[in-house]
Formats: structure tokens, sequence, C-alpha cells
């Protein structure tokens, strides 16, 4: 697994998340028949909070990102995204253990939703996501805090 640090975004991060959210989501998507250049990048602008949002950087250059939302009844998991060439090397992996581990130190449930047929399910699977809802394009899935 390749080095990778986590630190928190700010305001001038949000066209670099913006476009990877474009590039990873866009297979997805597309299967799905629901992907716009514009809109895809144009939701990320819309949501991104810097405050919830850390960037992950693999060698100090910018990989990805995550963003952890408080909510009511559960932190959401959103804007999870890895630079395609490192995907499957383990980092996704880590950054989700690191996250969880904080809330389940925190007593938090954890919610998220991924796209129908997306491969990231199965990451979200072994790391305890749950299905709790379905519709044709998302997967709703929530992990309770691990005692």
């Amino acid at each position: 697994m390749a080095d990778w640090e986590i630190r928190p975004a700010s305001g001038a991060d949000v066209e670099a998340v913006a476009e990877l959210r474009a590039v990873v989501l866009r297979g997805d998507l597309e299967r799905l028949g629901r992907y716009d250049p514009q809109r895809v990048r144009q939701r990320l602008r819309d949501g991104f909070v810097a405050s919830h949002t850390r960037v992950i950087e693999v060698g100090g250059v910018f990989a990805g990102c995550v963003a952890l939302r408080p909510a009511e009844d559960a932190h959401w998991l959103e804007h999870f995204y890895l630079a395609p060439d490192l995907q499957g090397a383990g980092i996704g992996a880590g950054v989700l253990r690191e996250l969880l581990a904080r809330c389940d130190r925190d007593g938090l449930r954890v919610r998220l939703n991924v796209l129908q047929g997306s491969a990231a399910r199965r990451l979200y699977e072994r790391h305890g996501f749950m299905v709790e809802a379905e519709d044709p394009v998302d997967v709703f899935m929530v992990r309770p805090p691990a005692s």
C-alpha cells in the first residue's frame, strides 16, 4: 500500500474534488443513464463543505477525498473518491478504517449511499455496512458503531 496522508480540505480544493468526482463516477453514471458532465461537477460544488471534508494525499499530491457529515442520528460518509490509478491498492480501505475507528470511539452510526452496481459497495460491505434501502439508482447503507 502506498503511503498516504489525510489533511483538512479548504475551499481551494473544491475544483480538484469536483473533477475527480466526474472521473470516478462517470462509468457508473453512464451505465445508469444519468451522466451529465456539468451536473456531476455542480452537485459536488453545491454540497461541498470544507469543514467536513478531508483530502487524501499520496506522496504529497492530491489523490482523493472523503467527507463525514454530522446528521441527527448518524454521520454521513460522502464524497469518497480516490484517483482511479490508486484504487485497489488498499488506500481506500485504510482511509475508511481510520474514519470508522473514530466513529466507533464516539459511538456513532455511519450512513452512506452508493450507486447501484458500483464496485465500491463491496468495500463498504467488508467494513460492516448493511443495505438499509434501495432505489433504481442508489443503495443506502448503514453501519452501527462497533462495540
